[in-house]
């Protein structure tokens, strides 16, 4: 599971008086499609080193509400073929201070009590941004599971678009703590990533990406390369 859930609002100042029900001439309806080579969540691969296609739907409205959902194909080598997440949040800013607050649900329709939900929040200033996502309900069992409630992920990284020329870059560090983990259950772990993409105007964008997770040894979600540096590119287009 990771996709990039940071959503652009319009910055407002509504008053509670002010709190309507959204009017269709003030909201914007998009849709995105895209292809990875590896998807990559959080520093995992979903797909086991395979390739996905995803797309999404989103809603968006002037005050700074929102809500989509996006849907990735995955295999985790037990017959899940898909995930499916449902969102909705809120973002706007203070000053040069964006937020964004929200809730997402992780959904695996043809998995086994896969699914789990998390609120999460992110400041941003200038090209920085900073967030966590706190694990809030679960269908995961037992003492020693993962993506259980408890569970806290954050992060931070910087986006940096270089000039007109269509390119920009980003490098991200992120940190998963989960609390099942103990010295017997390793869980938690450390990762990074940088990517550089490229618009490419009606064709959509274009990235290459690096990704590193400090996984090994007996870790839980160690594999034969899982702390390897690895290479993966993305097409996505919106409408």
């Amino acid at each position: 599971m990771k996709k990039t859930l940071i959503a652009t609002s319009i910055a407002s100042a509504v008053s509670l008086s002010a709190l309507t029900l959204p009017s269709v001439a003030a909201a914007e309806v998009s849709a995105n499609v895209g292809v990875v080579s590896n998807y990559f969540f959080r520093g995992v691969t979903q797909t086991d080193d395979g390739a996905a296609v995803q797309g999404g739907l989103d809603y968006g409205h002037d005050s700074g509400f929102y809500a989509g959902t996006w849907a990735s194909t995955v295999d985790f080598g037990d017959g899940t073929s898909y995930e499916l997440d449902l969102y909705a949040g809120y973002g706007g800013s203070i000053g040069d201070l964006g937020y964004d607050v929200g809730y997402i649900y992780y959904a695996y329709p043809d998995g086994d009590d896969l699914d789990f939900g998390e609120i999460y929040g992110s400041l941003t200033y200038s090209y920085l941004t900073a967030g966590l996502a706190y694990t809030v309900n679960s269908q995961a069992t037992g003492d020693t599971a993962a993506f259980d409630t408890g569970d806290l992920y954050y992060y931070a990284g910087v986006d940096v678009p270089f000039g007109d020329s269509g390119y920009s870059g980003s490098l991200y560090y992120g940190y998963y703590s989960f609390d099942a983990d103990s010295a017997t259950n390793e869980l938690d772990y450390g990762h990074w990533s940088a990517g550089l993409s490229k618009d490419v105007g009606d064709f959509g964008s274009v990235g290459f990406n690096l990704e590193m997770a400090d996984i090994s040894g007996d870790h839980a979600w160690a594999d034969s390369n899982s702390d390897d540096l690895k290479l993966w590119i993305s097409w996505s287009k919106s409408f």
